[in-house]
This record gives structure tokens, sequence and C-alpha cells, in this order.
């Protein structure tokens, strides 16, 4: 395909195929004269990040050798050729030269190449594809700068390039400024949770609704509802047969994705006994991951033919507690 399905209005012309040989160059360069530059790593999230800042593997050079280390220049890309990270890439848009790890490979771009469009084309799905169809060696794989030159893409004009990546951009910062908000949120949510419902010791909460000024009374589970372990399958049962809940899919989920669910075969009693109705909690009792159990996720709907596995709790709210009241007191 020379020509992309949506584009901006006013651009016909093909895109031209274009080797990475093309357009970069090699702008490796090492720090020989030891000059006292801030260290970065590269992170396959963040991109470019100062040492001092980055994860405690990257560690923070003090003492190291400065002239072990490759200088990198405003508006450069740099990325890992080798080990587990291969491929992991950041762009340099800063206005002073800081320096790299020598074991990456660092390249710039000429001018008739917008570096915000071939950073996005760098981030999409193509990328991945060109390392994995060029790279070298079997335990340990390598991606070096000989083999990036290699790589082709599809290029429009510079003016055209210009407008697409200034949209990607737009499209990251108002991503960036959901995740924000939504951090907030979460943060403003947890407080609330702290204030809203009595702490140890105490019957009442520290923030409520006006026109409720009852003491909360304390009740157990049981008291609420019943309590019912899953059922255990025999391992040719599974796969096969009707919709069943594992733990995968309680782990991080506070609502059971019923779109995701497995297979096990059931006879028809333990269809009834097993069964899975809307409102119910599924707590995990064992896991092999130790911070997995406790964890819960609310059934969001009658699950007809459906059960659950032995490594799983069933709660059934007898009492009719509120769905939302049970998300915030039970799986929080």
């Amino acid at each position: 395909m020379k020509k992309p399905k949506i584009r901006f209005k006013g651009y016909q012309e093909d895109w031209e195929q274009r080797k990475f040989a093309d357009f970069t160059w090699d702008a490796g360069k090492r720090n020989k004269e030891d000059l006292d530059l801030e260290p970065y790593a590269i992170t396959n999230e963040h991109g470019f990040i100062r040492q001092r800042d980055a994860h405690d593997d990257f560690g923070y050079m003090k003492d190291t050798d400065r002239k072990a280390y490759n200088i990198v220049q405003p508006n450069s890309f740099a990325y890992n050729p080798a080990r587990i990270n291969v491929g992991s890439i950041g762009y340099y848009k800063g206005v002073e030269n800081v320096i790299v790890s020598s074991l990456y490979e660092v390249f710039q771009t000429d001018n008739y190449v917008n570096d915000r469009f071939l950073w996005h084309w760098l981030k999409s799905d193509e990328f991945p594809r060109w390392i994995e169809k060029l790279q070298e060696g079997s335990v340990r794989l390598y991606f070096y700068y000989d083999k990036l030159c290699e790589c082709q893409l599809y290029m429009p004009s510079l003016e055209e390039q210009e407008k697409i990546a200034t949209f990607l951009d737009d499209l990251d910062h108002l991503i960036t400024l959901h995740q924000r908000k939504c951090e907030e949120t979460k943060t403003l949510k947890k407080y609330m949770l702290q204030k809203m419902f009595p702490q140890n010791g105490h019957s009442v909460p520290e923030i409520r609704f006006s026109g409720f000024t009852e003491d909360w009374e304390q009740r157990k589970l049981v008291e609420l509802g019943s309590l019912k372990n899953g059922m255990n399958f025999s391992k040719e049962a599974m796969g096969i047969g009707f919709p069943f809940v594992n733990l995968q899919n309680i782990f991080g989920n506070n609502v059971i994705d019923v779109t995701n669910l497995g297979k096990a075969m059931a006879s028809d009693s333990q269809l009834k006994d097993y069964n899975l109705l809307n409102g119910d909690v599924l707590f995990v009792r064992s896991s092999v991951k130790l911070e997995g159990v406790g964890e819960a996720a609310l059934v969001p709907q009658n699950l007809e033919n459906t059960t659950y596995s032995g490594f799983i709790i069933r709660f059934r709210d007898e009492y009719g507690l509120d769905n939302n009241f049970k998300g915030s007191v039970i799986l929080e």
C-alpha cells in the first residue's frame, strides 16, 4: 500500500518507500574528552530518562569513567541493540548534550524527515516486526545500526509528515492529561474510602452525606449471605464444555469480564450447585501468587451454565446489599 486509508485533506500523492540508510546516519560519538555531561538511560515506557530518575536496576553513574559513554546531541535517537530489551528506543529533544551507555546505538536523520513522524513510526507495531525479521543471534539477540539501516517504511512529503506528527503528538498529550486525571481520581477515591468508612474502633465515618447520623453496624459476611468454595476439575474436563471462571478472571479486575471466560465440563447438578448470579462476589482463596490471595471481583450479571474454580470462594448476598456498595467495601 503506497497510500494510507486515512489522510489529511489536500494530500493525494503516493508515499515513497525508503530505507533507513537513505535518511539516517550514525551519530554515535565517544566521550573521549571526559565531558561532565548528564548520564541518561533508555526505557521502553519513557524513552530517554535521567539515570538518577531511572529504576534502581540502571543504577546511577557516580564514579564511572565518562569516557566509556557516548555523547547524544539534541534531536537524536538512541536504542538498545542487544540483550532482553532489544529495540527499546528514545528520542532526545533536549537543548544540551547528554551521554548514554556506549552499548546504545545513536543516530540522527536528514532534513527531509520529520523526527516526530519517524518517532511515531518507531513506536508503532511496524518497528518490532522489522527487529524480529532482521535481528541476529540465538541466546542473545542483536540489532545493530547496520540492521536498522535495512528497515523500510513509506514516507509522504515533509509537509504531510509534519501534519501527521502534530496530530499524533496532540493525541499523546491528550492521553497524558487523561492518565494524570485518572491518577488524581484514584487518589481521591483512596482518600474517600478512608474517610467515608468507619476506621477500626469507630462506628461512624469521618465524612458522610447530610441527613445520616446513625451508627454503622458491624457484620460478618456469613451474616449477610452464604459462602461456597468452587469445584475442582480434572485435567481432562478443562478446555471443553461450559463457561468457567478461573483465577485469571479475577486478578487485577474488580468486575468479571464475562467475554473472556474459559471452559470446563460440568454435570447438571454441578451447574446448579456452582452457578453464578448477578451480584455474587468471587474471592481468590488459594494462589501461587501470595499477593493474589484475597483478591475479589463482582459478577456483573446472571451467568447461565457457568461454574467457578475450586481456588475461588463465592459470596452470595442474601441481605440485599447494593452492588456499588459491595464494590466499595469488599473489592477495594
